[in-house]
């Protein structure tokens, strides 16, 4: 452990479509740097945060928001101006991480294994499919699974999709198509300058979407994942490369598929979570239980990790 006891902005809230998620991962949070004997000032960020921030004047602020503006270099470039230390990576790598486009540009010349595709603006969607069926659309700058549709032969959204269909491309003007990998879902964390493990996600229903993520019962987690041991390597190699290349800090999560089956050729990284959840269903707390450190001894690290590289 590298600080003493701190005066501790959480920044939490915000308008986002994460908001009540990230309300969840502040609040524990904070509770858990009140348990550690820091002052802790909570704060529901508005449009005001600017101010709140000056007046708050912490030793540090837990970046506890999810989405834009919070996850994708807009508050990371206001506190940086500010001259705030903050937990979680810095604006580079946030603009980068939160764009699904810009990661694979990042990432793919470096050897990590993602899936092919492309922008597609939605209005073209009503006339023709962008890839051969099944296919995922998603949007390019959200995370959590907020607004991704898999579009499959016979399914509900038509052929072509249909306008009036509920879907993200009634949300947004432009979705990254790419291929539907078939297989299993998995995740591994990373904390400072080491992958701690990788969990499968198998949900109740299709899809691992916003809703399993954060219902609880819609998805089993089971963490160290039931797989052989070489995807475990690659999997773990692979988020921490992509953590190292994007210059992430703190904490951070990288999303797979594997298609079981065709070994290790068949992982593909999806996305990396620059701001992982922090609620009681998270996948981060919950590898670092794996590991051994309790709730409040991840929280600590994090904010160590920030004092220790604003110090630097």
């Amino acid at each position: 452990m590298v600080t003493g006891k701190l005066h501790v902005a959480v920044l939490m809230g915000g308008w986002s479509a994460e908001r009540e998620v990230s309300l969840s991962s502040g609040t524990g949070v904070a509770d858990a740097l009140e348990s550690l004997g820091h002052r802790v000032t909570r704060i529901d960020m508005g449009r005001d945060v600017a101010k709140q921030l000056a007046e708050t004047k912490p030793d540090v602020v837990f970046n506890a928001l999810h989405g834009t503006p919070g996850e994708d270099g807009t508050v990371q470039g206001m506190m940086d101006l500010m001259g705030l230390r903050y937990t979680h990576s810095g604006l580079v790598a946030s603009v980068i991480a939160i764009d699904k486009e810009l990661t694979k540009q990042a990432l793919v010349p470096h050897g990590i294994r993602m899936p092919g595709g492309h922008i597609v603006e939605s209005e073209s969607l009503y006339t023709a499919d962008p890839l051969p069926r099944p296919y995922v659309l998603k949007p390019v700058n959200e995370g959590s699974s907020v607004g991704v549709a898999i579009v499959t032969e016979g399914g509900n959204y038509g052929d072509p999709i249909g306008r009036d269909v509920e879907g993200p491309w009634q949300h947004f003007d432009r979705l990254l198509a790419e291929p539907f990998i078939r297989g299993r879902e998995l995740t591994a964390a990373v904390l400072g300058d080491e992958a701690l493990a990788v969990t499968e996600l198998k949900p109740t229903h299709e899809f691992y979407d916003y809703d399993a993520k954060y219902t609880d019962g819609l998805t089993l987690h089971v963490c160290p994942a039931e797989i052989p041991d070489e995807i475990r390597d690659a999997a773990l190699a692979m988020a921490l490369k992509a953590h190292r290349v994007l210059g992430c800090k703190g904490t951070s999560r990288s999303d797979f598929r594997w298609d079981d089956e065709k070994g290790v050729d068949g992982l593909y990284l999806l996305e990396v979570n620059t701001q992982p959840g922090m609620t009681p269903l998270s996948l981060v707390p919950e590898q670092g239980r794996y590991r051994g450190m309790s709730y409040a001894e991840l929280v600590q690290r994090i904010v160590d990790e920030a004092m220790r590289d604003k110090a630097q």
